[in-house]
């Protein structure tokens, strides 16, 4: 087992009525001047909003509201929640809603000390400044609620990038499972997909770090029974927190501990997916090229691979185990080929093109260009 150290500075408030805390946890800071940051109003239907604002007022904090987030966020709009937060000289940022909301918030935060943003999501500068982030989730499977990293999509450019700093990390995460149970069943599917990805990009690259990957398989196995208990029981409480928990840990640096890094290949590959066809959901991408990818690696590692599949998919064979999680996937209504996300065939080349515009694509194997062709017509 590697050297490795672990670090994450987030304060989760996690269960029911949890909400009402925001506004003090934001006062004790001293903060007084916030921007909410929030999507297209399902907040208000579900009561979140509300509860906020009533937290914010109870405690003399003034916010600024910013919505219209999109589900793949992207920096135009990004671009003018930064000059909001300038103009209004505000504090902090408080993200209200999914993992896409979160995303946005903190590239608002590290933009607010930045000359130009996407500098930052093209590596030409280090973010080492951000105002102090905090959120509320309305939707559980990103993981950005207790994480460094946030993604947005440069729509002009096709780019669908990343950036990391601990000073995106959350200083606080409000997570109720109980406001997630109005959710569409495509959202909770697609979150759930989303945060067993997060596991496996660094499940796949273990070997002998027991603890970790125990917990990646508990976890696995979690988010499986979760989502087959709520397809039955949408209102079940008990599997929306296990859900919800489940999704934070498998990226708040638990699920990597001693990993290497993770692999990571699908979700670039996703990205690009997602950057060329903005109305793909990140989970549903996901879902889409994880078992093209498993199928085309197995070889790679095949000792884990046979591990996952009788510890996660109770199956005899990584073969067996594939078809099970396809099939699983297609039992939560999930699309589980590229044709069902309505891309075209011709399509393949430029996604794989536009997977490799910021270098070297896969860990486990790195994939080159003729690599992820086959995968895409694997997925197709």
């Amino acid at each position: 087992m590697e050297n490795f150290t672990f670090y994450n500075p987030t304060k989760v408030f996690f269960g029911k009525n949890t909400i009402s805390r925001i506004g003090k946890e934001i006062h004790k800071a001293g903060i007084q001047r916030i921007l909410l940051v929030s999507g297209g109003g399902s907040t208000k239907t579900n009561g979140v909003y509300e509860q906020v604002i009533k937290s914010l007022m109870e405690f003399g904090i003034d916010w600024v509201e910013y919505w219209g987030v999109k589900p793949n966020p992207v920096l135009s709009h990004t671009l003018k929640g930064i000059e909001l937060a300038r103009e209004n000289e505000l504090e902090a940022v408080l993200a209200v809603g999914g993992g896409s909301v979160i995303d946005e918030a903190k590239s608002i935060a590290a933009g607010f000390y930045l000359d130009n943003l996407w500098d930052a999501f093209e590596k030409k500068v280090q973010v080492e400044l951000a105002l102090p982030v905090y959120t509320v989730l309305t939707l559980s499977g990103t993981g950005s609620e207790m994480d460094l990293y946030a993604v947005i999509t440069n729509e002009d450019e096709k780019k669908k990038w990343n950036i990391g700093a601990d000073c995106l990390y959350p200083r606080i995460s409000i997570i109720d499972p109980s406001v997630q149970m109005s959710l569409p069943w495509n959202q909770t599917v697609n979150g759930a997909i989303d945060a067993m990805s997060h596991i496996m990009e660094n499940y796949f690259m273990g070997s002998d770090e027991e603890a970790t990957l125990g917990i990646n398989e508990s976890l696995m196995r979690t988010i499986i029974k979760s989502i087959d208990s709520l397809h039955l029981n949408g209102k079940d409480y008990n599997a929306r927190a296990n859900l919800a928990w489940s999704a934070t840990l498998a990226l708040n640096g638990i699920s990597g501990v001693a990993m290497r890094g993770g692999d990571w290949a699908c979700h670039r590959i996703e990205h690009a997916i997602s950057a060329m066809h903005p109305g793909v959901a990140h989970g549903a991408g996901l879902g889409v090229i994880f078992p093209a990818w498993l199928k085309f690696v197995t070889e790679y590692n095949p000792s884990l691979f046979d591990r996952w599949s009788n510890n996660v998919w109770d199956s005899a064979t990584t073969e067996e185990a594939i078809v099970n999680m396809k099939n699983k996937f297609h039992s939560w209504n999930a699309p589980v080929s590229l044709s069902e996300l309505g891309i075209n065939e011709s399509e393949i080349n430029n996604i794989a093109s536009n997977s490799m515009r910021f270098g070297v694509v896969g860990s486990l194997k790195v994939l080159t260009h003729n690599d992820i062709v086959d995968i895409l017509k694997i997925a197709f």
